[in-house]
C-alpha cells in the first residue's frame, strides 16, 4: 500500500503505468487497489489535514531516503522505459543499473519505482 497526497492523480497515473484501471475501490473512496500479474498494489489517500501540509513539486524531487521502492516485472525494459518517457514518466539512468535489466522511474509524488525483467537480480 502507498500512501499518496493526490488521490485520483495517482490512480490515473498508475492506471497508465500498469495498462490497468483498479480493481476495486473501499467504499469511502479513499483507497483503491489494482490487482496486477498475481500482486494486489493500493493506493491510500492520506488525511486531508494532514495532506494540506505536504508539498509537492511540478516536477516532483524524487524521495531517494523513502524506504519503500516498488518493483514492477516487464517484458521489455527499454521499451516500457521508452514507453513511460513518453508518457511523461521522469526515467532515472542508474550507474549500477545494465539497461535492459532495470530502470527506475519517478511518480508524481516523487516516489521512486523500478521496471525490471524477469531474468535481473
Amino acid at each position: 500500500m502507498l500512501f499518496v497526497k493526490d488521490l485520483e492523480g495517482m490512480k490515473c497515473f498508475y492506471s497508465e503505468i500498469l495498462a490497468s484501471n483498479p480493481t476495486k475501490q473501499d467504499a469511502t473512496g479513499t483507497c483503491f487497489t489494482f490487482t496486477t500479474g498475481g500482486v494486489r498494489f493500493s493506493l491510500h489517500a492520506i488525511p486531508a489535514e494532514i495532506a494540506k501540509g505536504i508539498v509537492i513539486e511540478s516536477t516532483p524531487t524524487p524521495r531517494e531516503q523513502n524506504p519503500i521502492k516498488l518493483i514492477f516485472e516487464v517484458k521489455d525494459v527499454e521499451a516500457e522505459r521508452t514507453r513511460l518517457q513518453a508518457l511523461g514518466v521522469q526515467m532515472l539512468r542508474r550507474p549500477w543499473q545494465k539497461p535492459g535489466d532495470a530502470s527506475d522511474g519517478v511518480d508524481p509524488e516523487g516516489n521512486v519505482f523500478q521496471i525490471c525483467s524477469s531474468s535481473a537480480d
